[in-house]
């Protein structure tokens, strides 16, 4: 079973989102996607400054098998991004919830994460 971190929203589509303590959103893959994916070797980023849509794509991840859009959790303006995907894209697969994050975005509407799913609904629709 893939490890599903309690205190996070998902997407049915393998997306996580962490909120921070100064306003921002965390966006990265699950446990599930990167195990789905393979060995990552490449991750394209959005733009810092760039902004984002809730339920759109933000940022791609290629692996050996496959390419995937990601999709951003919520909308509003990204404020960074995981630079250490650029040279090290394998961190998406050893440590999806941490190192290997994605971008973060100060959001619009912090209450677009209500659409999104807990780890028990995640586990529930997403992973079966």
């Amino acid at each position: 079973m893939s490890e599903i971190p309690t205190d996070l929203r998902y997407l049915a589509s393998h997306e996580w989102a962490r909120k921070n303590s100064d306003g921002t959103v965390t966006i990265g893959i699950t446990d599930y996607a990167q195990d789905s994916l393979g060995d990552v070797v490449y991750v394209e980023l959005p733009e810092v400054g760039s902004q984002v849509a809730a339920r759109e794509e933000a940022a791609v991840v290629e692996s050996v098998k496959a390419a995937s859009d990601i999709y951003s959790l919520v909308s509003g303006e990204v404020v960074e991004v995981n630079e250490a995907l650029v040279d090290e894209p394998e961190l998406v697969n050893d440590s999806p919830f941490q190192d290997g994050w994605f971008f973060r975005v100060r959001p619009d509407d912090i209450s677009e994460l209500d659409d999104s799913l807990d780890a028990d609904a995640y586990a529930e629709e997403a992973i079966d």
